[in-house]
Parts: structure tokens; sequence; C-alpha cells
């Protein structure tokens, strides 16, 4: 299965509505819309005095927040009327093809389109210029991915750092010259209710669609675990002709190698990125401009559809991240890999409620116009994903109910 990740059509840059009529108008459907479509009964926000300084100080201002959930720049609405100003958000492109109402809704929101299948200068120049003008924060998930686990960051994509050098040197050059801060934003979410009885019927509908019986002697956590070594199984029958053994992980990364390395020899001449994010960009990049542009053979276009599902497929079984369940996992980790799961059988989460948000706002991170360089990667990248660590490690622990 692949959700609807990939279009295949000419890419047209969606630019965002400047008018703040519809940040008005959703302000009192955002709780309902959060309960209705993603279970989440209240979001709490941390940290909002520090964004508020840096409006005051008038800053070019990028939040960075991780992103575990589909949710996540719905919650961060709620921040927006904390502080009581828009936002502008970057999301990909695929996401205003799903349906009229968000196609129509999103760029009324402040939401403008990159193009993740190329580069995409538009949305590049526009993300620098919007953040130099300095009238509303952007937002940009570096992760670039929902990562589906709220105690992991995945890699974080280096263009938040090229976006906010070139929005900090339009501030430096700007009359009178100012600055660009970046400041992470932890979302945590919290599964208020029975875990065990709300994701129960997932594994039941899982083991009836594999033709077992029902495993209601087992553990939530044993049947899943029993699950996810049937789902393996079965990917590997098709992709190796028979079940693997060894261990889980290397099983996986074995399976992803499998999925990527033919086509990297096709498409990339056998060049291979150490990330699974960068190599199915890579790949998506080399593949996808062509069938936008409409002159393929039908075989040739349906061959690459297949290669896109397989490279769809190595990205989501590089985020079943190992021993998630092992030692009393969290409700919250249950919840993930429940959904996980049923994401990729069926392309839907169902709802599980209630849920809590808890949403932080990090120190600001000044961005210097210049890049200086490091052996460890960009400083700027190291310093949001510090800060997102730390925050998000200091947020698992449970609150009491607010």
């Amino acid at each position: 299965s692949m959700q609807n990740v990939v279009i295949a059509k000419p890419y047209r840059f969606v630019a965002p509505d400047r008018s703040k009529l519809w940040w008005h108008l959703f302000r009192p459907i955002l709780s309902l819309y959060l309960r209705r479509s993603h279970g989440i009964i209240g979001v709490e926000c941390r940290g909002v005095e520090r964004l508020r300084a840096s409006l005051d100080a008038g800053h070019g201002i990028m939040l960075a927040p991780n992103h575990c959930r589909p949710p996540d720049p719905m919650i961060l609405g709620h921040l927006s009327y904390a502080v009581g100003r828009p936002l502008y958000v970057i999301a990909s492109w695929h996401l205003f093809m799903q349906n009229a109402f968000q196609t129509f809704l999103l760029p009324r929101l402040g939401v403008f389109s990159i193009y993740r299948e190329g580069s995409d200068r538009e949305a590049l120049k526009t993300a620098m210029q919007l953040t130099a003008e300095a009238d509303r924060p952007l937002v940009i998930f570096p992760e670039g991915v929902i990562s589906r686990h709220n105690d992991k960051l995945n890699n974080l994509m280096e263009g938040t750092a090229l976006m906010a050098r070139g929005a900090a040197k339009q501030r430096a050059a700007a009359n009178p010259p100012g600055k660009v801060v970046v400041h992470p934003v932890a979302i945590r979410y919290f599964f208020d209710g029975d875990v065990r009885a709300a994701v129960g019927p997932v594994p039941r509908d899982i083991e009836r669609r594999l033709s077992w019986h029902a495993h209601e002697h087992l553990s939530v956590e044993e049947r899943i675990a029993k699950i996810g070594g049937a789902l393996l199984a079965l990917k590997e029958i098709e992709h190796f002709g028979a079940a693997q053994t060894g261990r889980f992980q290397d099983r996986l990364d074995h399976l992803i190698d499998r999925l990527l390395v033919p086509l990297e020899a096709e498409w990339l001449k056998g060049r291979r990125e150490k990330e699974i994010v960068q190599r199915v960009k890579l790949l998506r990049i080399a593949m996808v401009p062509d069938m936008a542009a409409g002159t393929l053979t039908d075989s040739e276009l349906q061959r690459r559809w297949r290669q896109l599902a397989d490279i769809y497929l190595a990205q989501q079984l590089a985020f079943y991240p190992p021993g998630y369940l092992s030692a009393n996992p969290t409700p919250e980790r249950l919840l993930e890999t429940v959904e996980r799961f049923e994401e990729d059988l069926t392309d839907v989460a169902r709802i599980h409620t209630p849920i809590r948000a808890v949403l932080e706002v990090g120190e600001a991170i000044e961005v210097s116009p210049e890049r200086t360089r490091s052996p460890d990667g960009d400083p700027l990248m190291t310093a949001i994903r510090e800060q997102l660590e730390k925050m998000l490690a200091a947020s698992s622990v449970r609150s009491p109910r607010s």
C-alpha cells in the first residue's frame, strides 16, 4: 500500500494567502476539528513567552517542530492563537492534492507548497522572503516526513538551515538591519484512556486479515510483535522468495537494501546516502520529473509506480524503531505501533481518543547569515536537534492531566 505521497502531475507552486480572515474564522473550529479528525481533546502550550519575546523584538522567526503525527501543523494553530499571530507553514505539495477541502483551506491558513521530488526554488525564495519580512513566524518541519514515533527524531534536513540563513542575509541587509531566530518546538502526545482496550480491535482485525484465529490469550504487546513478524515475513516472501531468519533489525535493513540497492544502481549509478530519507529523496528526484511530464509509455509509467511503491515501503520499514516495544512500553508507543501497522496495511489509521498534546517552544537560536563549517554537520541543525531532543526527553514524563 502506498499513501498518496507522490503525485505524477506537473508541479505548480501553491502560494500562501496573506489575509488573516480564515485564521480568525478557523479559531472556534480548531478544537472541534482536532477532536473529530484526530481524537485530540486538549492542547497545552508551554514556553509561549519565548516566542512572544522574539515577536516583540521584531525578529524574523522560524519554528522548527518535531513531526510525529499528521495533526502537528494544526496543533501549532493553538500556539498561533496564544500569541495572537497567524503562521506561515511549508507543507509537501501532495497535501494540496488530497481533497477539495484541504486544497481550499491550506493556502488560506498560510500554508504553501514545497516539491519534495525536485528542487523548488519558488518555495525556498518564498520561505526566505516571508521569514525576512518578520510579519509572522514560518513553520518548517525539519524531519521532512512524519515519523510516528514521539520519542525519536528522524534525521533533520539541511534545507531548514539553508532557508534560515538566506532569510538572515536578507534581514542583515535591510534598513534598519534585523535578526532571524529559530525556535525549536517539541510536540508531545499523551494517550489518556485505557490504551489496551482502545487498540485491542486493531490486532483482532489484522489477525482476521491474515486469516489467523484471534490471539486473545496474548497481551497486546505480544500480539503486535507477532503481527510485526508476520508482516515482515510476507514482504520477505514477496521480495526474496522466502521468509528470512535472524535479528528483526538485520532483517529490516536487509529488506530495505533489497528494495533500494537495485534502484540506486539503475537511477543513481549506485550512489547511496547513509540516511533513508535522503536515499528516498534522491531516487524520487531521479524518477518523478519524467512521470509528471507525460512523455513516458504506459508500461514505463506503471514500472516506475511499482518502483515508487517499493521506495515508499523501504521508508516505512526504516521508521520501525528497534526495541520500541520492549520492556514495558508507554501507552503512546503501543498506540503509535498499532497505528503504523494499520496505516501500512490499509493506508488509514482509525482515530483513538482521548489524546492530549503538549507543545513547548524552545529558546531562540540566532541565525548567522554566514555558513560556518563544522565537521559534525551544520551547527544550526545541531543546535535545533539538541534542543528538540532535550525537550522531548523532559516532556516524556507523564504530567498530571491539566
